[in-house]
């Protein structure tokens, strides 16, 4: 219980560090629409009291929800217990929902925001991603429903939710960009710790490659899966603050120190270090060739700890943060990720009321399975037993102790606009279509602030 007290702490603190120049505080436009609010106490019956009388009637109020976790999902298990358990706790409601793939549900969500038709409840990731609906009028104020869960849900997880002081979505956990590493592959090339600096990492890798192993895996195909190694190798290189203050347009991409990091990532590409074949597959696919030895890292987000080890490789994974690559610029302890996940309600859903106490008990049932699991660190207070969480996560909950600073995921910082922008760009580096130069001057005349 120790470990876990001292993990909220941390928790709180870094999420503290995020505000700093997160989407939640940041310079994107004014909203052309007012966000929708809770409507005042006597508009409504309160939710309790209208479920128990529909209840009573035999009534059932239909709520609707769209998520990614679908089966091939980390998350999956963590979702159906959740709604399980929400099931059976509400018998006067008809709950239903459809779990779209990562990169498919960004562009269902995107055309059902612009034609206003949005189930009662939406997955949603935060910053940027969620602030343009915000923005837009599109996402339910959650200020009233979350009175009821203040104690239990710390405000320093709601940084990358809140707009004008506003919640909008509630978090389900708190996660992380690492290295998993395979030591078996590793003790080939003579190393029996995961390299803590970079220029071990480089020679590790070289080594690998020379005994015929492919060093990472990184799909092609989602191009989320590729930022998580490039942005790892950028904030290592410029350090957390100048990373935030590009994404938010207070600093140029355009210089010296983010053109190198992007030719260290493409120099790492010609040198074999990815799989070529990466480019086409999915991550499920990398991931399972990482399960079966094929690449002795795989950089992605922490909510993977759970598959590792239900895949028998707790004993052969182990997880790091990547190593520093410019001191003078960055240091061990500043990370990509943060309370991020979610769920919020569509304004226009006719049971939004409802819908928001029904999102946060589904949240809070997702990030205690989750946590449970090995998907994520919680953004909600345990109040459970973990003493039987894995390894992999428990050094997850080490590295989060010893940081001090962490930057969203760079397509969920930005609006989905200056995502889709941003993506194109990293897809084309992946591909070595273009260079770091271009990459970073598109990016300054391209992303609107």
């Amino acid at each position: 219980m120790k470990k876990v007290t001292a993990l909220l702490m941390s928790l709180a603190m870094v999420a503290s560090l995020v505000a700093c120049g997160s989407p939640a505080a940041s310079t994107a436009p004014a909203a052309e629409a007012p966000a929708a609010e809770a409507p005042a106490a006597d508009e409504a019956a309160p939710a309790d009291e209208a479920s128990a009388a529909e209840a009573a009637s035999g009534e059932k109020t239909d709520i609707t929800m769209w998520c990614i976790a679908v089966e091939s999902d980390s998350n999956r298990h963590s979702y159906e217990e959740s709604i399980k358990d929400f099931e059976a706790a509400h018998p006067e409601i008809n709950f239903t929902w459809e779990a779209i793939q990562n990169q498919d549900y960004k562009t269902k969500i995107k055309a059902a925001m612009a034609a206003n038709e949005m189930p009662d409840i939406f997955y949603t990731w935060g910053g940027g991603f969620l602030k343009e609906y915000v923005d837009a009028g599109r996402v339910y104020c959650l200020d009233e429903a979350f009175a009821e869960h203040a104690d239990q849900l710390p405000e320093n997880m709601l940084v990358n939710h809140k707009f004008d002081g506003k919640l909008y979505a509630s978090p389900n956990t708190f996660n992380v960009v690492g290295m998993f590493t395979n030591m078996e592959l590793l003790k080939e090339a003579g190393y029996d710790k995961v390299p803590a600096t970079y220029d071990e990492l480089i020679d590790c890798c070289d080594k690998l490659v020379a005994k015929g192993i492919i060093p990472f895996g990184c799909s092609g195909k989602e191009t989320w899966c590729v930022t998580e190694y490039l942005e790892s190798i950028v904030e290592k290189s410029v350090g957390a603050q100048q990373m935030k203050d590009m994404y938010n347009g207070k600093a140029a991409w355009n210089n010296e120190d983010f053109i190198n990091a992007v030719g260290i990532f493409q120099e790492m590409i010609d040198k074999e270090y990815f799989d070529p074949e990466g480019i086409a597959l999915s991550d499920n696919e990398i991931k399972e060739n990482y399960k079966a030895g094929k690449y002795a890292f795989y950089i992605n987000g922490t909510w993977n700890c759970s598959d590792f080890v239900n895949a028998g490789m707790g004993d052969i994974v182990q997880v790091a943060e990547f190593p520093v690559i410019n001191a003078d610029k960055s240091k061990l302890g500043e990370l990509v990720g943060g309370p991020n996940d979610s769920l919020a309600v569509s304004a226009s859903s006719p049971n939004a009321e409802l819908a928001a106490k029904c999102a946060f008990e589904l949240s809070q049932g997702i990030c205690h399975y989750g946590y449970l699991d090995g998907n994520g660190l919680p953004a909600w207070t345990p109040d459970y037993d973990t003493s039987a969480l894995n390894p992999l996560t428990l050094a997850v909950v080490d590295i989060v102790q010893n940081s001090n600073a962490t930057v969203l995921f760079g397509d969920n910082f930005l609006n989905a606009d200056n995502a889709n922008i941003y993506l194109d760009y990293v897809s084309q580096i992946y591909a070595s279509a273009i260079d770091g130069k271009t990459f970073a001057d598109g990016l300054d005349a391209d992303l609107k602030h």
